[in-house]
């Protein structure tokens, strides 16, 4: 078996530690600490996340969505293959190197995406973007850490929390949807998203969609109209 080889790191600003970017042959993997982030061969819950948001937003003409983190792309191909034409998609990535990951190393991955002209890159944090607007977005996607809380960096927790998700829940326009990926369930997190005023539904996804893998999963989450 071909070995791993680290091609390149990047800090988290901020509080976060060390993103590491490795490959083995055809595969990437973008990993922090002891933590694989993701894997270019693992896709499926990250693709259902933009699939089943968009399934809330049929009709809508023009929609805006919000996808929280570049990562390997997996997530915003997806929207750009369900979205209409006119669209917009944000994509809010912290980390400027993942961007250069993207158009360098990992292009391939990609396969252009990053050129549609639906799409913005938003280099910054999500969580401040989403605090800065208000009724801006149809759907809002999340998929910065391994479930809701900081994983990547303990800030991101105000994503998660309360506050957070009023936030989101501000940022969306009516009927919107809060989407949330995660590597597992948490129910208390449930909650959170019934008390901050969603209708929230529980969806558990493979990593790899029909072909199996691990279980994720996913939150969908829809502001009243």
């Amino acid at each position: 078996m071909l070995p791993w080889i680290q091609l390149d790191s990047a800090t988290i600003p901020g509080d976060g530690g060390e993103l590491r970017l490795k490959q083995r042959g055809q595969e990437f993997s973008i990993m922090l600490g002891a933590n694989e982030l993701m894997n270019s061969r693992l896709s499926g819950s990250e693709e259902a996340l933009a699939t089943l948001a968009q399934e809330k937003l049929r009709g809508r003409t023009a929609p805006t969505m919000l996808i929280g983190g570049l990562g390997m792309g997996f997530t915003l191909r997806a929207a750009l293959s369900v979205l209409p034409s006119n669209a917009r998609v944000t994509v809010a990535e912290l980390v400027p190197t993942v961007i250069a990951w993207a158009r360098g190393p990992m292009a391939g991955v990609f396969q252009g995406c990053l050129d549609d002209p639906r799409v913005e890159i938003h280099e910054g944090d999500v969580a401040g973007l989403i605090r800065s607007v208000n009724n801006r977005f149809d759907a809002i996607l999340l998929d910065v850490d391994n479930g809701p809380d900081g994983l990547t960096r303990p800030s991101n927790d105000r994503l998660y929390d309360a506050v957070g998700l009023r936030a989101s829940r501000d940022a969306l326009r009516p009927g919107g949807v809060l989407a949330v990926w995660s590597s597992g369930p948490d129910p208390r997190f449930t909650r959170r998203l019934k008390d901050a005023g969603f209708t929230a539904e529980v969806v558990n996804m493979r990593a790899n969609g029909k072909r199996g893998g691990a279980r994720h999963v996913i939150w969908l989450a829809v502001k009243a109209e």
